[in-house]
């Protein structure tokens, strides 16, 4: 039971700083969910990551890997019930008061200041993902495609993925 409560202390944790997008937390799930829990591998980290990818919510859905690496089902449903409840408790508060906050200059202030933090964040998360998975030209490669067709296309980002999943499968069969 302890563990349980742990978990959920830790996604309540983190879902009370998850807001800007998933990408803003990689850093923050890489460093408790592999460097201090040991919860996941490295490997596990990324393979979560890439295949989150895949589902609705994405970096909210390593949650509910990490959850039930750790605690099965029941590990993954209270991963992912807390690291939404801070946010959905934060966004009924502010919906429901959202004609009023959007007057306020302070707010709007708040909001320019957060955004660069937020593109920061997203960078580090970038560096650290390309780090610790781009070992090969193959992979550069891969990086490089898929950005020019998500800059200079509409192709949808899921395409790309399934696409360069593609590509690995056919490289890995011949």
């Amino acid at each position: 039971m302890a563990g349980i409560l742990n978990l959920a202390w830790v996604f309540l944790k983190i879902g009370m700083i998850f807001f800007g997008g998933g990408y803003v937390l990689i850093p923050l799930l890489h460093r408790i969910m592999v460097d201090q829990k040991h919860w996941l591998t490295l490997k596990e980290f990324l393979d979560g990551v890439a295949l989150s990818q895949l589902t609705p919510g994405p970096l909210a859905m390593l949650a509910t890997f990490a959850g039930y690496k750790k605690a099965g089902f029941f590990g993954a449903l209270v991963a992912t019930v807390c690291i939404f409840i801070p946010g959905t408790a934060l966004m009924l508060f502010i919906s429901s008061r959202y004609e009023r906050f959007r007057r306020i200059d302070a707010v709007n202030h708040f909001l320019d200041g957060i955004l660069p933090a937020v593109v920061g964040l997203v960078f580090a998360a970038a560096f650290n993902l390309g780090r610790t998975s781009l070992t090969s030209s193959r992979d550069f490669i891969l990086l490089a495609a898929g950005f020019l067709v998500l800059q200079f296309t509409a192709i949808a980002p899921m395409a790309v993925i399934l696409g360069a999943a593609l590509v690995g499968l056919l490289l890995h069969f011949s």
